[in-house]
């Protein structure tokens, strides 16, 4: 599937400084114009854009069962395929009217509480595949795109948010399936939010599933007082049947290692001689991430064919860590390179985050944005494309 097309109301970033468009083309025009900046853009999402983009993104719009390779010494893995083919064959056997167990078996009609989970949960590490999989399951189901939702955790939060609790239940009650990514709590708020918006999807009769590096009920365990809210961790838990993948980090198996940070002035030549690329001073962008909703990341990164960092260095706090997290996976499932100045990419965060409750997603940061850099090697050395 397509990349949506960029939405009218993106921000300044249309014709803010360094914008460029339709009309900013041939050499002469780019030279002028310069890179883009993220910076610069202030992105507004309308909220019909925000269900029409419920799919998987561009990196997992081809990704499918049969493109997923097993580790053969991980037998979780090839197990994981077997039950996600089985939970979409029984999605797809279910009449639009019907309301269905796991897998397709069970009544016709759901009672009001559902007998047994509704919902599969890939837990596992980060780079064993989790999202491929979870896209693969979106595209086997056989259901018409506007019956199925993919979207990450922060998406879906942000969906409550700009069309209230009950008009999103409605919006989303009609659906087959709903997928969602990267399945976190790191507030009571929306654990509370969350457990009770997907109660009410199971029992409509949506089918759930979801892809995270902590068990369902471990969920919110180092990041607040988890065991306050013990009740809803556990309702969230019991609409899920966990399956754990094991592995290695796919990115990196067998590839050389990620190119070391350029000189600043070579980070600033690539910039200007890529069209659509963007330019930025990393602890200028960190300070702009905290002006933009991280659910408006995505439309932050809109049109653009590679981020160019200079200057990065140590992320000095845990929220602006956390909302760099965000920017690195919307980066990652956009496939948008990323060349950087400065720092190499596994020293952004220190010794204490990396053993602190949001490690894993740290981790997962450094390996996409490491995967990104390699991406944007040919930008300075063609010969590498």
């Amino acid at each position: 599937m397509s990349s949506p097309a960029p939405s009218p109301a993106s921000g300044p970033a249309a014709s803010g400084p360094g914008a460029s468009g339709p009309g900013a083309s041939g050499p002469g025009r780019i030279a002028e114009a310069g890179p883009l900046s993220l910076c610069a853009r202030e992105p507004h999402v309308p909220a019909d854009r925000l269900v029409a983009e419920m799919v998987p993104p561009p990196r997992f719009d081809s990704v499918r069962f049969s493109t997923y390779v097993p580790d053969p010494g991980r037998p979780s893995q090839s197990e994981a395929v077997r039950v996600l083919e089985g939970f979409a064959a029984g999605l797809g056997e279910a009449p639009a009217t019907a309301r269905r167990g796991l897998f397709g078996f069970g009544r016709s009609k759901a009672p009001k509480t559902p007998a047994g989970p509704r919902g599969v949960y890939l837990d596992g590490g980060y780079g064993v595949g989790k999202t491929h999989l979870l896209a693969s399951l979106w595209h086997a189901t056989d259901a018409e795109p506007e019956r199925k939702a993919f979207g990450t955790f922060v998406e879906l939060t942000n969906l409550v948010g700009a069309l209230g609790f009950q008009q999103t239940v409605r919006t989303l009650s009609g659906h087959r399936l709903l997928c969602i990514d990267e399945f976190e709590l790191d507030d009571p708020g929306d654990t509370v939010l969350v457990s009770t918006l997907l109660a009410r999807l199971v029992e409509a009769g949506v089918a759930l599933a979801a892809t995270s590096n902590t068990l369902p009920g471990k969920l919110g365990e180092g990041r607040f007082a988890a065991a306050d809210f013990l009740r809803e961790i556990q309702g969230l838990s019991a609409h899920f049947r966990a399956l754990r993948i094991d592995g290695e980090d796919y990115r990196h198996r067998g590839l050389p290692e990620a190119p070391a940070p350029y000189s600043e002035a070579a980070v600033t030549r690539a910039a200007h001689a890529t069209e659509g690329a963007s330019l930025d001073a990393f602890p200028a962008l960190l300070d702009h991430l905290a002006r933009v909703h991280p659910s408006r990341y995505g439309a932050l990164t809109d049109g653009l064919s590679a981020v160019c960092l200079t200057g990065v260095g140590p992320v000095p706090d845990q929220s602006t860590a956390l909302r760099l997290v965000v920017l690195a996976d919307r980066l990652y499932d956009r496939e948008v390179p990323v060349l950087a100045a400065g720092l190499p990419f596994d020293r952004l965060f220190s010794e204490e985050m990396l053993k602190g409750g949001y490690r894993k997603k740290y981790f997962r940061a450094i390996s996409r944005l490491t995967a990104l850099a390699r991406d944007a090697a040919h930008l300075v050395d063609p010969s590498r494309k």
